[in-house]
């Protein structure tokens, strides 16, 4: 099938739209999802069959450029025709289409608490409980959701923060090469799941156990000195920021736009957030656009 594209001298395709498939677990947030990038001049198509979603570009193609881009919805109500979904992806890497997969998260309880509060069943219940359904929806979308560009963890997210995280992700006119998210957290607390890196700051004295410094966190600069005064502290930020120039290297290769680095220390109040903050310095020093977030900072 013609994708009513031209191609360039280079051989690369032209008036292709650019496509960001929506999906992830039921109650995670795809409507709002699918709803913030129509309200940014997306074409948002919910509930398409993957097989189709080929032709859903080509039919963007033909549009003359008023179809630009496409957002398509692909969730477990169309369950018949998901495994068609790898193939789809493979076409429309063979025409050269400009995609991304944006995966909604959530943690069980969460899921459990929305669907409990709209007294609606899950989709995969069936004469279960709504866990079951949950855990046959992970099961069901474990592999799509490694696949992801850009994973969301919207377990403590309300709609105006969910959002505002999309808003931040394309909201701009031009799409810089890679966007980083620096997230500080406690290790008490529980791994971020939407985390690509995740960097361990327990190996430094913690500044808890300093009781001028205890009622501080990471962005007072006694306690940033403190951490960073520590011995290992500057190498391995140093040491750290080579790695991550080269795994960003890769990821550009690949087309993976999207990367969030979770850094940790018990509980994300002080060598964490220190860290992150300079972290997210070096990365923004690197042309990389980056936002920092401090997931338990005041949580304890």
């Amino acid at each position: 099938m013609s994708t009513g594209a031209t191609a360039d001298a280079g051989g690369e395709a032209t008036g292709i739209p650019e496509l960001v498939i929506i999906s992830g677990m039921s109650g995670a947030g795809r409507s709002t999802a699918a709803k913030c990038l129509e309200d940014l001049g997306w074409f948002v198509v919910d509930n398409l069959p993957p097989a189709l979603i080929p032709t859903m570009v080509d039919l963007g193609a033909r549009s003359q450029g008023n179809v630009a881009r496409i957002a398509v919805v692909v969730d477990v109500r169309g369950r018949r025709f998901f495994d068609n979904l790898r193939e789809s992806l493979a076409d429309l890497e063979a025409k050269k289409v400009k995609r991304r997969v944006i995966f909604l998260e959530a943690s069980d309880e969460a899921l459990v608490r929305r669907f409990e509060s709209v007294r609606r069943p899950h989709p995969l219940q069936g004469s279960g409980r709504i866990v079951d359904g949950i855990a046959a929806e992970r099961d069901l979308l474990r592999e799509l959701r490694g696949d992801a560009d850009l994973v969301i963890d919207t377990s403590s997210l309300n709609v105006h923060e969910l959002r505002a995280k999309l808003d931040a992700q394309f909201a701009g006119e031009e799409e810089p090469e890679l966007r980083a998210t620096v997230m500080s957290f406690g290790f008490k607390y529980g791994l971020p799941v939407d985390a690509d890196l995740v960097v361990d700051c327990r190996f430094l004295p913690n500044p808890h156990w300093v009781p001028e410094l205890r009622p501080f966190t990471g962005l007072n600069e006694e306690v940033s000195g403190y951490v960073f005064n520590q011995p290992g502290a500057k190498e391995f930020l140093d040491r750290y920021t080579e790695l991550l120039q080269l795994i960003a290297a890769g990821y550009r290769r690949e087309g993976k736009r999207y990367v969030t680095i979770a850094v940790g220390c018990t509980g994300g109040k002080h060598r964490s957030v220190a860290m992150s903050e300079k972290l997210a310095h070096r990365l923004v020093s690197e042309g990389v656009e980056t936002v920092v977030v401090h997931r338990d900072m005041g949580r304890e």
